[in-house]
């Protein structure tokens, strides 16, 4: 192998070796990346879970309520129920 040759082929080798050392350090920083990104998609995911339940459970709160108002006040909850029905059916009528 001449000298020129040697040269060359450890030119190649450095070139080389920055390249692996380049891909080695991007894969690590796009680990820590997507390590973050789990991260923060595990805690959004574990908040819409919690705001969810929220409303379930502040829902199934009204529904009792509305139970029990109409259980003890029929009268003035059909009273309601047509001021109501009257009152979409104009603003429906007015929109057409």
């Amino acid at each position: 192998m001449n000298k020129e040759s040697h040269s060359d082929h450890a030119t190649t080798d450095r070139l080389s070796e920055r390249a692996h050392e380049s891909v080695d350090q991007f894969a690590k920083t796009a680990a820590k990346g997507e390590e973050r990104i789990r991260h923060h998609a595990a805690d959004a995911e574990a908040g819409i879970r919690h705001a969810g339940e929220q409303a379930k459970d502040r829902t199934d709160d009204i529904l009792k309520s509305v139970g029990v108002f109409v259980r003890d006040k029929p009268l003035a909850s059909l009273g309601l129920a047509f001021a109501a029905g009257t009152l979409l059916s104009a603003v429906l009528r007015h929109r057409s």
